[in-house]
């Protein structure tokens, strides 16, 4: 069958929720070393999805040495892939079926800024792996969101009827830069006044006229 187009997905905020895995890998991680000081709330970990891990390190352990921070974010990014490996995210309400249901009209994407394994600990956990034709992260080409999607679209000969969902500001950055439209998950995790298309949930992408 010939899809229309192609929709690339940001993943936390838009697809899962992991904050809880990640405050409970970051605690876990805190426990083991007497030089982290301060205990990272679900409030931070929020504000801070879809950021660099190099901004991520310094706002957790900034007051350490680079050493010390990369280690320690190291440590606990790996740590939350292994338990949520085990126990997976929180899926948004409807996601698994609005994936199923798109994908039989699109070609489906994710582009992610996180590191190595944890795009594919959602799609192990989740069973949407086969709905998935292709998935990047910074964590593996060390490029921006942007230049990860416009990767993406080059090796997937993507040239049209393209795009990005995400829930911040950076993603809608991203999606200017690889000069796609951008459709706004209002129920994720940031505050984005200019979009192309907004939902308020996963399930209105199905309910977008004009894609």
């Amino acid at each position: 069958m010939n899809k229309q187009g192609s929709i690339l997905f940001d993943l936390d905020g838009v697809l899962w929720d992991t904050i809880d895995s990640c405050v409970k890998s970051l605690a876990d991680i805190k426990n083991k070393y007497d030089d982290i000081k301060y205990n990272i709330t679900s409030d931070t970990v929020k504000r801070l999805m879809g950021k660099s891990f190099d901004d991520i390190k310094v706002v957790y352990y900034g007051y350490l040495s680079e050493e010390k921070q990369n280690k320690y974010a190291k440590e606990a990014f790996n740590h939350n892939i292994d338990n949520l490996l085990k126990n997976g995210g929180n899926l948004y309400p409807d996601m698994i079926e609005t994936i199923k249901e798109l994908s039989k009209k699109y070609k489906l994407y994710i582009v992610s800024n996180c590191i190595e394994g944890y795009i594919e600990s959602f799609l192990r956990t989740s069973g949407l792996h086969n709905y998935f034709e292709d998935y990047e992260c910074s964590g593996k080409t060390k490029l921006t969101k942007g230049e990860n999607i416009k990767l993406v679209m080059k090796r997937n000969n993507i040239d049209k009827n393209a795009y990005y969902v995400g829930d911040t500001i950076s993603d809608k950055e991203a999606a200017d830069f690889a000069n796609i439209p951008f459709i706004y998950a209002s129920y994720g995790f940031g505050n984005v006044e200019k979009y192309d298309f907004r939902v308020n949930s996963i399930e209105d992408i199905l309910n977008i006229n004009n894609l």
